[in-house]
C-alpha cells in the first residue's frame, strides 16, 4: 500500500479516448469499467461499473469541443467517485477549456476560467494535472493541488534531430515571448518576436517584426491554434520578409473554424501539435505532425501516487 490509498484506478470519459488508451499503455494498466451515454434530452449519464472504495482515482480528460459536454463529463464522473467513497479523485486535464477567459479585459467580462475551476472543485475533485495552461496564473484559481506539465521540451526534443544552425525561434505575439525563449535556450538558438494589434477577436494584424529572421529558417511556437489567424498571419509575414522556410509548433490543436483552410494555404511547411486534444484522421493534414504526451502524463500519474515530486518532470 502507498500512502493511504491501496492501489490506484484510470478512467476516461468521452473527451480523448485516444490519449487515455496511450497513458494507460503507459503504466500498463487498463482502464477503469465506466461508461458514458446521454439521455434523448441531452443529459449526460455516467455509470462505473467497479468498486473505487478506497482507491486513487484518475479522470482523463481534455475539456476540448464539445468544451461543455466534456466538462460535465468530467464533473458527473468525479461526483460518482466521490460518493463511491474513492481514495482521491484526480482530474488529468491534458488541455484546459476556457483558459483564455482569465481576467476582466473588458467592463463586464466574467472570468470563465476560475468559474471552471471552482466547478472541478465543488464536484469533488482533490487534484488537477494539466498541461500549458493559456495563463500559467490559472493555477492559483484553485485551492487543490494543481501540477501544471509543460510540453515545450517534448517540442523542443523533437526539433533537435534537425539542422540547428541556421534556426530562429518566433513568437508570434508578445504573449508567447517566454513561451519561444524556453525552447530557444536548449536549441542554442536565438528568438524573434511579432509585434501585432488584435483589433477583435480571432482577428489579428501583423504589424512588426523584431530580430533578425532573413535567410533563417523560422520556427513559429505557441500554446495553442484555435482559427489559425494569428500563426499564419505571422507565417506569412515571416516569408515576405525574407525568412527561408517556416515552421510552427503548438502543444494545443483546437483548430476550429477555418484553420485547416489557412493553415494549408499558408506559408507554414511543418505544423506540429501534441496530442492533448485528438485531431480526428480527417482533420489531419499532411503538413501536421502529432507527437504524444502519453509518456509524460504517464510518469506524472506514477509520482503523484507514490509521493514523489513531479518538479523533476519540467525539464524533461
Amino acid at each position: 500500500m502507498i500512502g493511504n490509498f491501496r492501489e490506484y484506478a484510470i478512467f476516461t470519459c468521452n473527451g480523448n479516448r485516444t490519449l487515455a488508451n496511450e497513458i494507460s499503455g503507459q503504466l500498463g494498466k487498463p482502464l477503469g469499467d465506466a461508461t458514458v451515454k446521454k439521455f434523448s434530452d441531452g443529459e449526460i449519464a455516467i455509470n462505473i461499473n467497479e468498486s473505487v472504495r478506497g482507491k486513487d482515482c484518475y479522470i482523463i480528460q481534455s475539456t476540448s469541443d464539445p468544451v461543455n459536454d466534456n466538462l460535465m463529463e468530467m464533473c458527473i464522473m468525479a461526483d460518482a467517485m466521490k460518493r463511491a467513497s474513492a481514495g482521491r479523485i484526480n482530474a488529468v486535464i491534458p488541455y484546459y477549456g476556457y483558459g483564455r477567459q482569465d481576467r476582466t479585459a473588458k467592463a463586464r467580462d466574467p472570468i470563465t476560467a476560475r468559474l471552471v475551476a471552482d466547478i472541478i472543485q465543488i464536484a469533488g475533485i482533490n487534484r488537477v494535472i494539466t498541461m500549458d495552461l493559456h495563463a500559467a496564473q490559472i493555477q492559483g484559481f484553485f485551492n487543490i493541488p494543481t501540477d501544471h506539465l509543460l510540453g515545450s521540451p517534448i517540442l523542443t526534443n523533437y526539433f533537435k534531430n534537425h539542422d540547428t544552425g541556421n534556426l530562429v525561434v518566433v513568437s508570434p505575439d508578445h504573449g508567447s515571448v517566454k513561451r519561444a525563449r524556453d525552447m530557444a535556450q536548449p536549441l542554442g538558438v536565438p528568438i524573434a518576436i511579432i509585434d501585432k494589434r488584435r483589433p477583435r477577436p480571432n482577428v489579428s494584424e501583423i504589424m512588426n517584426i523584431i530580430g533578425d529572421i532573413e535567410g533563417k529558417d523560422c520556427i513559429l511556437v505557441d500554446d495553442m491554434v484555435d482559427t489559425a489567424g494569428t500563426i499564419c498571419n505571422a507565417a506569412n509575414a515571416l516569408r515576405e520578409r525574407g525568412a527561408r522556410s517556416v515552421k510552427a509548433c503548438a502543444t494545443h490543436g483546437v483548430l476550429s473554424g477555418p484553420a485547416l483552410e489557412r493553415i494549408e494555404a499558408s506559408a507554414i511547411e511543418e505544423m506540429v501539435f501534441l496530442n492533448t486534444i485528438e485531431i480526428p484522421e480527417d482533420k489531419k493534414l499532411d503538413k501536421f505532425t502529432v507527437l504524444s504526451v502519453a509518456p509524460l502524463f504517464a510518469e506524472a500519474i506514477k509520482r503523484v501516487f507514490s509521493n514523489e515530486p513531479v518538479s523533476a518532470l519540467f525539464n524533461k
